[in-house]
């Protein structure tokens, strides 16, 4: 794939089981798209990364990938804490989860996620996953200019 907005793009994966956050590396690795991705653990570092003292000197995400169930802050409360602040209220937050309950997928949608993705299991249907994820959030959607 050609050098292009994707290539320069953060995504942040806020992903607190590790095998996990290894699998969506490795399937961002195999995705084709030369985003650096950065692994917040819990809740409360993905805000202090996006929100703490030194935020203001990295750049904001251009995708932001929540887990759902999160130790310290859950996936629901860093995404009212993504949209209440002004310097990331306009980040794409796709949540990743296992869960397909309803309740869930209403808590996120109705705090503005602009999508809500069920992980796959299997290994390749996940990289298909996270690769149709970047694609359409990193290439195809216009992103607001930086603030």
């Amino acid at each position: 794939m050609a050098a292009g907005p994707a290539h320069r793009a953060v995504v942040l994966l806020v992903e607190d089981d590790p095998d996990e956050a290894a699998l969506a590396l490795r399937a961002f690795a195999r995705s084709g798209f030369g985003a650096r991705v950065e692994v917040a653990h819990d809740g409360e570092s993905a805000l202090e990364r996006l929100h703490g003292l030194d935020a203001a000197a990295r750049p904001v995400p251009a995708l932001v990938l929540l887990d759902l169930k999160l130790p310290r802050l859950d996936g629901i409360e860093v995404l009212k804490r993504i949209r209440s602040n002004p310097r990331t209220r306009l980040v794409p937050v796709v949540m990743l989860s296992t869960s397909v309950e309803p309740r869930d997928v209403a808590a996120a949608l109705g705090l503005n996620a602009n999508a809500y993705v069920r992980k796959p299991t299997a290994f390749d249907d996940f990289v298909d996953a996270l690769r149709r994820v970047a694609e359409f959030w990193l290439v195809l959607n216009e992103r607001p200019p930086e603030a």
